[in-house]
């Protein structure tokens, strides 16, 4: 197999998998009265990206989420598809999903060693929530047509409390996962 490919055929089924894991956490979904911001278990599936494809694998796994979603395929909360969910309120935090899981994959895994339950815990955080909200707050505001601090108030405020539980058992499986799978190991380098 050549040494210098982006991603072997395991981590592109591994990406695979993730983003139909991803697609199916989004049918978790819980509409606010107060948001056009629905709570969804997709954002889990990002952290679980990141925690454990690592940052390259993570990230493609997302772009391929993000993908089958703009060709017509259901899989963003709602069971909606197509370009206008990217570009509409809720696009900001979809598009922010690719990022997030390569920022998790990069402050997870040192060069040498696993991450410690401290490391993921803070990666998860930082990608998993801070990425998001960030992209995710900047197109609502732009989109609804909100100042940013009324778009941080209906679109990630509330989300806070959800979104630290989800760290928490994104960090506890992602690390479980790999004690237990041996061979889902990382196989990039860097």
């Amino acid at each position: 197999m050549d040494k210098k490919a982006f991603i072997s055929l395991r981590g592109m089924l591994k990406a695979g998998l993730m983003a139909a894991l991803t697609a199916v956490l989004a049918w978790v979904q819980i509409p606010l009265p107060f948001s056009p911001v629905p709570i969804t278990g997709q954002t889990f599936g990002v952290m679980l990206a990141g925690s454990l494809l690592g940052k390259r694998t993570g990230c493609l796994s997302m772009l391929i989420f993000l993908l089958l979603g703009t060709a017509g395929v259901p899989v963003f909360a709602g069971a909606k598809a197509g370009l206008g969910v990217l570009l509409g309120p809720t696009g900001g935090y979809l598009l922010a999903f690719p990022l997030a899981a390569y920022t998790i994959g990069s402050i997870a895994f040192p060069s040498q060693g696993s991450p410690s339950p401290m490391r993921m815990g803070w990666a998860n955080f930082l990608g998993g929530i801070l990425v998001i909200y960030a992209l995710g707050t900047i197109q609502l505001s732009l989109v609804a047509h909100m100042s940013f601090g009324a778009a941080f108030v209906a679109g990630a405020l509330y989300f806070i409390p959800g979104d630290l539980l989800k760290v928490m058992v994104a960090t506890f499986v992602g690390l479980r996962v790999r004690a237990i799978l041996p061979r889902f190991k990382m196989e990039e380098k860097g």
